[in-house]
């Protein structure tokens, strides 16, 4: 399980209300978790932070293919 911390929790009336600075809050941190009546409901992070997280997902998806095929 993935720990949060206080300042990356935002609601998701400040999210709207705020947009601006949420998305300053993305530049800033790591990530910023979007809470609506007490749940985790979406996380916003750095485009060039997700673009690596898709190219890692590719690797490791063309590393568990070869190796389920042998």
């Amino acid at each position: 399980m993935i720990a949060y911390t206080q300042d990356e929790l935002i609601s998701a009336t400040q999210a709207v209300r705020n947009f601006s600075k949420t998305l300053e809050m993305v530049k800033s941190k790591e990530k910023v978790v979007i809470v609506k009546n007490n749940n985790f409901e979406a996380v916003m992070i750095d485009p060039k932070k997700y673009e690596k997280m898709v190219e890692a997902v590719d690797i490791l998806e063309k590393i568990y293919t070869r190796t389920k095929a042998k």
